[in-house]
Formats: structure tokens, C-alpha cells, sequence
């Protein structure tokens, strides 16, 4: 694509881990050119976390995979003078991100109040664990801690086994989504105004928007949301929704009626219900279809649902996924060659401008990378 939505936009993104920088790689795949301030000593604390101990060059697999298509920039901002040089990078820069505990960037002295001084057009993303306010504001801002103190980690499991966190930072990814998506409001607006502004997001608020059904149903009812005692897959939803064994792997089964699916798959012992004690006898109906999909091997219960248009999917893990022609069709794969020559693949941008999907060959930086030029183009040139 010859010209990206954002592509002339410069965004400083003082932020690390995974919530500001997934939020700085969507703005650098839609076009935006991201420099990464970082510390000359280690720089982003997620170039050391490593996952199943993979590593690239000098950082980990998982820091390429979240801050391709960025510049790094290196920067001691303890340092009267190398703060003097960042904040001729926030005159020009349209964006800037941090995700540091409330009050560090105030300490600093690049709090809002004083970078709208330097620029008042700056669209300032502020990421935090809990909010700037209240008796949890300097808690540590991580995933599973906020999973935990949220509530989501009881949405997971069956109803007597443990609290069960999800298998990934959702909290991390949807406050990154949210944070583009205020600056990218924002940036609408100063389009129209002139004016700049600060967008505010805790991963805490993110997770309690996550559950916006659950919430808006234990509000209305004072009764809290009971997970199915079998096959959960949703504790606000009636059988058979949820994952069942088959004879030779697993099914996922949604909204579905009771009497369709026990047309559908032959099962006698199922007609006894109707949908009008989906939902009250929920454990009881799962338990009978579990029994029943035991006998048969996950093709023959899809091939009968799908005949009937009913709701329902097998169960891929990865190897499976990538092997299938519905996920060759998305070309989400891209290949990403370091600086070092090793080569990545990785995920592209799910998003299709145009009927054109986004790539970007440019990997994450090393640490200092681009500290020079950047001081040469942006500020000892101008």
C-alpha cells in the first residue's frame, strides 16, 4: 500500500512489557513511525522476558514479536541532558505513550501538564495497572494479577475447579487495543480542533469492559454467575454450550436447541429436554451429551450438526490450525529477517484496508539502533 492511514505520524512510545507496545505496533502497521525511548542499560524489560526460553539476537522471541516496525531510541531521562534531547523529540512527535505506575512520568517531569507545555497538539497515552487513583493505584500492573483481582479468572474451568486464568495476556492486548483506539478518536478530533489531549486506560478498567455481560448481570440480579459443574463455556449460558470429548478428540458446541441437536445426533436420551430447562438443568443436559459424544469420532458428530446448520466446531491446537486450507486462505503469516539475519515468523496485521492486508518486513529493533540518526534528523538537523 503506497500511503498507510497514519503514515506521518511520529509516536514516542515510553512504554514496556506487552500493553503500550501492542499498542504502539497497531499505529507502526497502519502506517506510524514509532520510536521506542528506552533505558541505554537493558532498554525494554521485555527484551529479558523470554517465553519457553526462546531468544533472538541479544532479546527475546517474544520482544520481536511485539515491537516490529519500530526505531529504538536511548535515552537516560534521569539525565538532565538526555532529557533535554527527548523533549525536542516530543515537539515534533504527534503521540506519546508510557505505561509506568502512576506518578513515575510526573517525577520525571513528562507528566501531561508538562509535555502539553512542550506541545500542546500531543496526544498523550497513559496506560496504568488499576487507575491513578484509589488504594490499588501502585499495585504491580500484571496480566494474571489483574485476570485474578477482576473476576475473569472465575469465567474459566468447571464449577469446582480453581479459579482458571486465561492462557494469555488478554488484559495486556485489550488495553492496547483500547488505548489506539482513544488516540486514534483523539486524533480525529485535533483534526477538527487544533487541540491535543490525554487518553487514560488501566488494564483494570479494560478487563472489567471485558466482562461488561457478567457484570451487567450479577448488577441486575445480586446473584453471582455460576459456571456449569461440566463442560463450561460460558456461566451466563444455557447447555450445550461448551467443549466435549469425542472418541478421538474434542467439539465445540454453541447456542444450539435442545431437541435440533439431539435430532441431529441421534441421541434418545437427550429428547426427554426441551429449552425451556436449558439453562436450570444445564449440568444435568451436559452430563447426558457428554456421555453420548464419547462414542463417536469428532467428523461423525460435525458432519451430523453441520448438516442441520447447527453450532459447532472442532477443537484445533496449532499444528492442526496451520494445516488447515481456512487458515491459508488469511495469509496471516509474515516473515521477519533480524538485524542479525535470524528469521521470524510471525502474525501480521489483522486488519484490510482497501481489500489490502498489512505487512511490514521491519523488525524490532536492537537497543540503540537508531539513537544517531534520530538525533541527527530530528534534532541537531532542525
Amino acid at each position: 500500500m503506497s500511503r498507510l492511514p497514519l503514515q506521518g505520524l511520529l509516536v514516542l512510545e515510553f512504554s514496556q512489557y506487552l500493553s503500550g507496545p501492542s499498542a504502539g505496533l497497531r499505529l507502526a502497521d497502519l502506517g506510524a513511525r514509532v520510536i521506542k525511548v528506552e533505558r541505554p542499560q537493558g532498554g525494554d524489560a521485555c527484551r529479558r522476558l523470554s517465553i519457553k526460553d526462546l531468544w533472538t539476537d541479544d532479546s527475546s522471541l517474544l520482544f520481536h514479536t511485539i515491537n516490529r516496525n519500530k526505531e529504538s531510541y536511548t535515552a537516560d531521562l534521569k539525565n538532565p541532558e538526555d532529557l533535554v534531547l527527548v523533549k525536542k523529540l516530543i515537539e515534533k512527535a504527534d503521540v506519546l505513550t508510557h505505561n509506568f505506575r502512576p506518578g513515575i512520568m510526573e517525577k520525571i517531569g513528562l507528566g501531561y501538564p508538562e509535555v502539553r507545555k512542550i506541545n500542546p497538539r500531543i496526544i498523550y497515552g497513559a496506560i496504568s495497572g488499576y487507575g491513578k487513583e484509589g488504594p490499588w493505584k501502585n499495585r504491580p500492573g500484571q496480566d494474571l494479577l489483574l485476570q485474578s483481582m477482576s473476576g475473569l479468572a472465575y469465567t474459566t474451568g468447571n464449577a469446582k475447579d480453581n479459579p482458571m486464568p486465561f492462557g494469555l495476556a488478554i488484559a495486556d492486548n485489550l488495553c492496547g487495543s483500547q488505548l489506539v483506539q482513544g488516540i486514534l478518536s483523539a486524533l480525529i478530533r485535533r483534526h477538527k480542533t487544533g487541540t491535543g489531549a490525554l487518553i487514560e486506560i488501566s488494564l483494570l478498567e479494560s478487563l472489567l469492559d471485558f466482562q461488561f455481560e457478567l457484570l451487567t448481570t450479577y448488577h441486575s440480579s445480586g446473584k453471582l454467575p455460576k459456571r456449569s459443574k461440566v463442560n463450561n463455556g460460558h456461566p451466563l449460558l444455557h447447555a450445550p454450550y461448551g467443549i466435549y470429548a469425542t472418541a478421538d478428540g474434542h467439539i465445540a458446541i454453541a447456542m444450539v436447541d435442545i431437541k435440533q441437536l439431539a435430532k441431529a445426533i441421534g441421541c434418545n436420551e437427550l429428547m426427554a429436554y426441551d429449552q425451556k430447562v436449558a439453562f436450570s438443568l444445564r449440568d444435568e443436559i451436559k452430563s447426558v451429551l457428554a456421555k453420548h459424544l464419547l462414542t463417536q469420532p469428532s467428523s461423525v458428530w460435525l458432519q451430523k450438526m453441520h448438516a442441520r446448520d447447527l453450532w459447532a466446531m472442532e477443537v484445533l491446537d496449532w499444528k492442526r490450525l496451520t494445516e488447515q486450507e481456512a487458515y491459508s486462505c488469511l495469509q496471516m503469516e509474515q516473515t521477519i529477517t533480524t538485524s542479525k539475519g535470524k528469521s521470524i515468523t510471525t502474525t501480521r496485521c489483522p486488519i484490510r484496508i482497501n481489500g489490502e492486508r498489512l505487512y511490514s518486513s521491519k523488525p524490532a529493533p536492537q537497543l540503540g539502533e537508531h539513537t544517531e540518526a534520530i538525533n541527527k534528523e530530528l534534532i541537531k538537523g532542525k
